[in-house]
């Protein structure tokens, strides 16, 4: 364990300086700001050549504790060892390297409980939260408000269900996922649970939650029933830090397996909408990771690709629904980790920066500030149709079945390829499991293939395994048997009602 104690200040300049169980408990800094480490912990190469052979416990152990550094060594190993023990993921190996082709690698993420990379933080994050609450001395109950675009919502139902003095309320796109997606959070268990569908998409479903964050009548109308606010979204630090932990992992397993050798430069190519997943790998490359060039692929709704290649942040655009459910997002909320950083630490910068997001929908940084992001990312964008061809073509010439947002980031590499000529081995990040999209992956691999009207999501696992000599994820099959509980659809304007039904607090 390290030696010396890692505070964490806000993106915004006008909170307190705290220690990561502060952080972790109250989520979202009081100014409304995210909580970021005051330095980058070092990671050194024979730190890394030590994680090799090692389990993914012990790497995710020595990882993060260089961040929560008030956590003893017991603590944050109960923790581990919780999270990622046998029976919650379906490999020994937790996050398994995949080499597909030559220079190619997949970062299997999807092996959880949900069959998606949220399981990799949501795993740990309510164990964290529960030791932090106890840390700080908190004597109120926690409301943990969610977000989600399809994945974080079943991951965090999944952390959250009956974990004593939480409750848990996620809230959803209701014409914006898959309907495995829909189904797993709609049967979810747990006395503490609520679910509802909203009537918009993540942008509406991210605002209306961050705006009951900043309602400080909200907040106080529901200390007087013992409750305070917190999140399971990647705004919390306790969600950023597991995510870290899975780059030096994979960077170990390159060198086990011969991928890469020891101090060899390595791209990452992430799929992503809200900025979370691949800003856990800037953090992990400035602490020492052997990382080239992180690629930010994004799919139509490609705010993330125009903000890299251009400095201009433009969210007054139209909004698609595509395959990629998880990316179909206009306002990626970490991002103002990163800006904070480009910026030289300027919490006044960043400040400006989200009034004018919030007031204009747009706004740039300066030269020097993208050149800044040119020098750790590049950035693509891919199509519909892309991604559907990408699927079949990797699957017919490797036999490898991706799901959508697995093919955006394979194709975006494929495009820094062409553009660069850059032919550095490369791992992409796998965030879901393809039997959480079933249509869209059978559409892909048969080009005559048409979904039938009425289809049961069960049936589609079903014939998607059959199709592919693959196995569908237990726990989705499982879905089939479990009763649907959850039904409520909301209108975006009732969603603070609707928190207040759910921890019961009367008017």
């Amino acid at each position: 364990m390290v030696n010396f104690k890692m505070l964490f200040e806000s993106t915004r300049g006008k909170a307190d300086i705290v220690p990561s169980a502060h952080a972790i408990a109250r989520g979202l800094a009081d100014d409304g700001g995210l909580f970021v480490p005051q330095s980058f912990p070092s990671v050194r190469l024979v730190d890394i050549k030590a994680m090799v052979g090692k389990s993914y416990v012990e790497r995710a152990a020595d990882v993060m504790g260089r961040y929560l550094t008030d956590f003893t060594g017991d603590e944050l190993m109960e923790c581990v060892e919780g999270a990622y023990r046998t029976g919650k993921f379906d490999s020994l190996k937790i996050a398994p390297l995949r080499e597909v082709n030559y220079n190619t690698a997949v970062l299997e993420l999807w092996h959880g409980l949900t069959a998606a990379f949220k399981d990799m933080a949501l795993q740990i994050m309510p164990r964290l939260l529960t030791k932090s609450m106890a840390k700080t001395g908190a004597l109120y109950k926690t409301a943990i408000l969610v977000a989600t675009s399809g994945d974080t919502g079943k991951a965090a139902l999944e952390g959250f269900a009956d974990v004593p003095g939480t409750d848990i309320i996620v809230f959803y796109p209701a014409d914006g996922v898959s309907e495995i997606q829909k189904r797993q959070m709609a049967t979810q268990k747990g006395k503490n649970v609520s679910v509802f569908g909203v009537k918009g998409n993540f942008d509406d479903i991210q605002k209306g939650v961050k705006d009951i964050f900043s309602d400080k009548e909200m907040a106080e109308r529901i200390a007087k029933d013992g409750y305070a606010f917190s999140s399971a979204n990647s705004i919390n630090f306790g969600r950023l830090v597991p995510q870290i932990a899975y780059y030096f992992s994979a960077y170990a397993d390159a060198i086990e397996k011969g991928f890469a050798k020891p101090g060899e430069l390595l791209n990452f190519v992430v799929p992503t909408g809200n900025f979370g997943n691949i800003l856990a790998g800037y953090y992990a490359k400035e602490m020492g990771l052997p990382a080239a060039r992180l690629i930010c692929a994004s799919n139509s709704n490609n705010i993330l690709t125009d903000f890299i290649n251009t400095g201009v942040y433009d969210r007054r655009r139209e909004f698609y629904r595509t395959m990629s459910p998880s990316m179909d997002i206009l306002i990626s909320s970490n991002l103002e980790r990163l800006l904070y950083l480009v910026t030289g630490k300027k919490p006044e910068r960043v400040r400006s920066f989200m009034e004018k997001l919030a007031e204009d929908g747009v706004y740039e940084i300066n030269s020097e500030e993208l050149e800044k992001v040119h020098g750790g990312f590049f950035a693509a964008w891919v199509d519909e149709l892309e991604t559907k061809e990408t699927i079949g073509r990797i699957f017919s010439d490797y036999g490898y079945l991706m799901d959508p947002h697995t093919a955006v980031a394979w194709r975006s590499l494929e495009k820094y390829r062409l553009l660069t000529g850059d032919d550095t081995c490369s791992i992409v990040l796998s965030t879901a499991s393809p039997y959480k999209f079933c249509d869209s992956v059978l559409s892909a691999i048969e080009r005559d293939w048409k979904e039938k009207d009425g289809a049961e999501p069960m049936e589609l696992l079903r014939e998607l395994s059959q199709k592919t000599g693959t196995k569908a994820p237990l726990n989705l099959l499982a879905l089939e048997r479990l009763p649907v509980i959850h039904t409520g659809v909301i209108e975006k304007e009732d969603m603070a009602q609707a928190v207040l039904q759910s921890l019961n607090i009367k008017e």
